[in-house]
């Protein structure tokens, strides 16, 4: 019995595998996962016990229920100055889930959509299963991974349907610099083309930044722009799986017939949770956000104590991305290190910590460290990644 070939092209989430593994390890400390470590805020849970004792049991309207893209719109309104109305936006089942709604409704077989290396996980095999053929323009630490749009245009074909940008960054946490997204933005309605721009760290930025949205930059640029965000990061709601597309309608119409057809509607439940986590108290997401840069704020410095890592500073999301290249072709005890994939066994074998490889966002000199994790766990997980690198 045959399976079919679309999925001989897609690997399983190297960042699920990596945590699957170090959980079979005694001792191992993971910092594999990119998901808030604290609890949902109690509101946001009080508002789907609310849902559940009122009897909200049933199915929704594929691309969710009027009160939630209507809370939606006004979120975008109040935060960035966008006009959308509840038809221009489509709930899903996560900000992963959007995004290959989004994929499914503007690539046909043959096309190619350009991605920014470092990407995450999921961007290249998204692109695959809706037929088409990801792009890659590769940035590096010494430019604090920052886009060449010059880069981008040269990688556009007769081909092009789409730039898919991620600002903060998984697996970085850099932020696109404003004039950049500017260019791409103008690239892209030059070119009648989409930019996919995934937010979904948007509010966990640091030292005073934020990350501009290309769907700003006016009615042209808007057009455009297929701007994707959720719940997960902001209000720590990784398992409510509850996620968003803000786009023109004639697409937005699309993507929500593509959901109909697969998953229905997101969780009714998920769906009142979401609508009190927009439009009830955001004390929470300050609280996190300070949270996370005191961690950032520690583990960087800490990073740069350890020889031969070159590591930039992250201006937003949880996660570090050092350049671990120099520690290939060394060997300890007969145990050589050819690449990123060996070092990571190592470091979770014998230092017994747990991280993604480079390998897995187009990035094979690099690794990804999670710091959505307690400060007491960081501290002891760089001593340990210390002592694994110096021997």
């Amino acid at each position: 019995m045959k399976i079919a070939k679309r999925l001989s092209q897609v690997k399983p989430s190297a960042t699920m595998a990596i945590s699957e593994k170090a959980k079979s390890i005694p001792g191992v400390l993971s910092f594999a996962l990119g998901e808030p470590d604290f609890s949902t805020p109690e509101n946001i849970c009080a508002a789907a016990r609310a849902a559940i004792d009122g009897g909200e049991h049933h199915y929704t309207p594929p691309a969710g229920t009027p009160a939630l893209r209507e809370a939606i719109a006004a979120r975008l309104k109040a935060d960035l100055g966008l006009d959308y109305t509840p038809d221009q936006i489509c709930a899903s089942n996560g900000a992963k889930h959007t995004l290959i709604n989004a994929f499914m409704a503007i690539v046909d077989p043959g096309d190619e959509v350009v991605i920014l290396a470092p990407y995450w996980v999921s961007y290249a095999d998204q692109v695959k299963l809706a037929g088409g053929t990801p792009v890659v323009v590769p940035t590096t630490v010494e430019n604090d991974f920052q886009p060449d749009p010059e880069a981008v245009a040269r990688k556009m074909t007769r081909r092009t349907v789409a730039v898919l940008i991620n600002s903060p960054s998984n697996p970085t946490g850099a932020i696109i610099a404003d004039e950049t997204i500017r260019a791409l933005a103008t690239l892209v309605v030059e070119r009648d083309l989409w930019l996919v721009s995934d937010e979904i760290y948007d509010k966990i930025v640091f030292d005073g930044n934020r990350s501009l949205s290309p769907a700003t930059l006016g009615a042209e640029a808007q057009a455009h722009t297929i701007l994707v965000n959720g719940c997960s990061k902001t209000y720590a709601m990784t398992g409510w799986r509850m996620g968003w597309a803000a786009a023109p309608q004639r697409v937005i119409k699309a993507m929500g017939n593509y959901q109909s057809q697969t998953t229905s509607n997101a969780s009714s439940i998920s769906q009142a949770a979401a609508l009190e986590a927009l439009t009830g108290p955001q004390d929470a997401v300050e609280q996190m956000r300070q949270e996370f840069e005191r961690r950032r704020d520690y583990l960087i410095p800490r990073l740069r104590q350890i020889p031969d890592l070159e590591v930039s500073n992250p201006g937003g999301a949880f996660y570090a991305f050092p350049k671990v290249s120099a520690y290939f072709g060394r060997e300890l005890r007969g145990r050589k290190i050819k690449d990123c994939l060996d070092l990571c066994d190592y470091l979770l074998e014998e230092g017994k910590v747990g991280f993604v490889p480079g390998e897995a966002f187009g990035a094979p000199e690099y690794l990804r460290i999670s710091f959505a994790c307690s400060l007491d766990q960081l501290e002891e997980g760089m001593d340990r990644l210390e002592r694994a690198l110096r021997q």
